[in-house]
């Protein structure tokens, strides 16, 4: 299993299909799950994707359209029914809290996880932790949305031939990452002398809007984006009116923004070639493309 990587739960918009079960994704992040919109059906594909109510640290709402949040009860209740034994955040738009509230108790069960409410205000921090930070930015749908972006901060990345040249081996390797600095014999080691700068890792999740600011803001520099596009350049007018994206925008996107691997998803029943999709994105964007399939695995590409 890779310690980093995108699960595909659910592929379809508004409306499933024999193939195409509603939005659901899930992030596995060195040991860390974050389930991003869960719609109806999740639990039965998490079933089938090998995924157990146990891998889930965090669930992540862009916001409360069917599609997106239907199956939030059933994840929540197997949370309790698994007796998932640490808290739970859920990070959703702050002006859905009625509905959030309404779908987390949507019928009787015995409460024994902890799910801890996190309404999302504004642009900003949503959470911090050893993966990095989770921020979400607005978008620009129908209603109150939010995307998200996992941020790793930049690191160093040790070079065994400058480690061995100064005399720093096994543990001390540890001391001196932590420390930034490390006595060996007569003189005092820092870590850069022995190490290169090594850029955080980046992941977007970009769902439901129409192209603006937050779209470029949260793919930019992002090594694996997840977005969606709902309709075919064919139909840019229908797409907006709706508040959507095309293949077409997704890629320019991820052109612009220097992605790395760009996820399609999200696609409208009235399509039923995928290979449209691919066409129309990979005419922009000439980088690593998928066009997701439901329980397919993608892994966040390999540090540069």
């Amino acid at each position: 299993m890779a310690n980093r990587e995108l699960v595909v739960l659910g592929t379809a918009s508004q409306v499933p299909t024999r193939t195409r079960n509603h939005n659901g994704y899930l992030l596995r992040w060195d040991g860390v799950g974050f389930l991003f919109d869960p719609g109806e059906g999740t639990q039965r594909q998490m079933t089938h994707a090998g995924v157990s109510a146990h891998d889930v640290d965090h669930v992540c709402i862009t916001h409360f359209h069917g599609d997106h949040c239907l199956g939030l009860p059933g994840v929540l209740q197997r949370l309790s029914l698994d007796r998932v034994p640490r808290p739970v955040p859920v990070h959703f738009p702050a002006a859905g809290t009625d509905f959030f509230r309404r779908l987390h108790h949507a019928s009787a069960f015995e409460e024994v996880a902890e799910v801890r409410e996190q309404p999302v205000e504004r642009a900003g921090p949503v959470c911090t932790g050893a993966f990095g930070t989770l921020e979400a930015v607005p978008l620009d749908h129908r209603i109150e949305t939010f995307g998200y972006r996992l941020v790793e901060p930049d690191g160093r990345r040790m070079l065994p031939e400058r480690l061995a040249r100064v005399g720093v081996r096994g543990p001390d390797v540890g001391r001196l990452q932590r420390a930034g600095s490390l006595r060996v014999g007569d003189r005092t080691v820092t870590v850069e002398e022995v190490s290169v700068h090594r850029p955080g890792q980046r992941f977007a999740f970009v769902m439901d809007t129409r192209l603006c600011d937050g779209v470029f803001e949260l793919a930019d520099g992002a090594d694996l984006l997840v977005i969606e596009s709902t309709f075919l350049d064919r139909d840019a007018r229908l797409a907006d009116a709706y508040g959507h994206l095309t293949a077409a925008q997704a890629a320019r996107v991820a052109a612009e923004c220097g992605v790395r691997c760009l996820v399609l998803t999200h696609f409208s029943q009235r399509y039923p070639d995928p290979r449209l999709f691919h066409d129309e994105a990979a005419a922009v964007f000439d980088g690593q493309l998928v066009v997701a399939d439901d329980l397919v695995r993608v892994p966040v590409p390999p540090r540069r």
